[in-house]
């Protein structure tokens, strides 16, 4: 039941997002300079990970390389974050220079590289044009043992000055034949705060599943520091530590534990848009057990992907493993493991 209610929490919300949405529309005025001299109009919805979201009268919204951006012009109001970590707030103008903008103020301008900007989001009064969010569907089937996978996750962003709110989900299911042999679920929401240069800070509060560890049902609240080591246009790689109070029910014991945990992370995000368009997410967590002395847990989640028709679609391969030095019941696995192909849509 518990686990029915995991599932059910994560479709109503997922799909009250989504539907809830509206289409954001604004006047296409915003202007950029390619590098071979052209000059695009239309509105610069966003910009992370290298490529510039634009939308233009006629061919719809596509995807533009920074490295292709001589500079730009947009009166609309952004929050612009360089690599450094520093956060602007301002508009866009044209300058001199090549591959240089000017960040416009209230009193005053900037100029920049556009190589080191990492990050560009509209400041907007419109919850459906600050929101972004991935689904992905996976399967396999091996037709010997009968076995079968299917896979449902992804993530929905909110992001406001400085503040992000992701909710994330990841269910697996295992069939053998027509019953459910195994199942791993894994539901997370967290607000993350910029607070100064590389740093933010994140609290998290999750559920979570697994049959062949013996774990009916995970809660956990974590707060976490989180330093960007490298960011730059085409990876990211950062560096997480904190506490993690979680509340735990067994399927082989009727005890509900209460335990005290350090976490300490590594997440990897590598993007690269030239043809073929990759992307590659990968961490690894680590939960050594304070209340429980010698008890340790490691995560591990790796999903390279490429991009199909447009940058919207992608298939991928989504791997996760999962080790618990001290599981309950005598019968569970230290260990999970799962591979599934899957098929992700992106908006925003």
């Amino acid at each position: 039941m518990k686990r029915l209610t995991i599932h059910i929490i994560i479709l109503l919300i997922s799909s009250s997002i989504f539907i809830s949405g509206t289409k954001a529309f604004g006047q296409k005025t915003d202007t950029i300079v390619h590098i071979n001299g052209d000059v695009l109009t239309g509105e610069l919805k966003k910009m992370i990970y290298g490529v510039i979201t634009w939308k233009m009268d006629g061919m719809g919204t596509i995807n533009l390389e920074e490295v292709k951006v001589n500079t730009m012009k947009s009166k609309k109001m952004f929050e612009i974050k360089m690599n450094n970590g520093f956060v602007y707030f301002g508009s866009f103008d044209t300058s001199g220079m090549a591959r240089t903008v000017n960040i416009v103020f209230t009193n005053g301008k900037q100029r920049v590289r556009i190589d080191d900007i990492v990050e560009i989001y509209p400041i907007k009064r419109n919850f459906w044009a600050r929101s972004s969010g991935d689904f992905s569907l996976g399967a396999n089937y091996n037709k010997g043992s009968k076995v079968g996978t299917i896979s449902f996750s992804g993530n929905l962003s909110y992001r406001k000055k400085k503040t992000l709110f992701k909710l994330t989900w990841d269910d697996n299911n295992t069939f053998q034949g027509d019953t459910l042999s195994a199942s791993k679920s894994d539901a997370s929401f967290a607000w993350q705060r910029l607070i100064k240069g590389k740093w933010s800070f994140e609290t998290s509060i999750g559920a979570s599943q697994n049959t062949e560890l013996g774990t009916k049902l995970r809660v956990n609240l974590n707060p976490i520091g989180i330093y960007d080591v490298i960011y730059n246009n085409w990876n990211r790689l950062f560096l997480g530590g904190g506490l993690s109070v979680s509340r735990e029910t067994h399927y082989t014991d009727a005890d509900v534990t209460n335990d005290l945990a350090g976490l300490v992370g590594i997440g990897w995000k590598v993007y690269r848009y030239r043809k073929p368009k990759v992307w590659v997410d990968a961490d690894v967590s680590y939960i050594p057990y304070l209340t429980d002395w010698g008890r340790n847990r490691v995560v591990i989640n790796l999903n390279p992907k490429v991009g199909v028709f447009n940058n919207d679609f992608k298939i991928g391969v989504k791997y996760y493993y999962n080790f618990d030095s001290r599981p309950s019941g005598v019968s569970s696995s230290k260990s999970d493991y799962g591979i599934t192909l899957e098929l992700t849509y992106s908006f925003h």
